[in-house]
């Protein structure tokens, strides 16, 4: 019996975090190892794909498993900004 060797889907969410100088820098809480950025939205989904799929291929040649995706829970506070007086 021969090993399963077709690709497995996965989906991973990522984070865009605006970039004060523009442009978008990306996160993916699944794995942490992976940091890119991107001029706008596009090039930011184009380099996280290939981020990615580095990462994934890093720890499948390190004998690792593929995590799981995992999604951040996002939540808003409200603060008060003192006037200046």
């Amino acid at each position: 019996m021969t090993a399963n060797t077709s690709p497995t889907e996965r989906t991973y969410t990522i984070i865009l975090d605006p970039d004060p100088d523009g442009g978008f820098v990306v996160h993916v809480p699944a794995l942490p190892e992976v940091c890119t950025q991107g001029d706008n939205e596009a090039d930011a989904l184009a380099n996280a794909r290939e981020a990615i799929e580095l990462a994934i291929e890093e720890r499948l040649s390190a004998g690792e498993a593929v995590p799981a995706d995992q999604i951040p829970q996002v939540r808003k506070i409200k603060i008060d900004i003192p006037t200046a007086a």
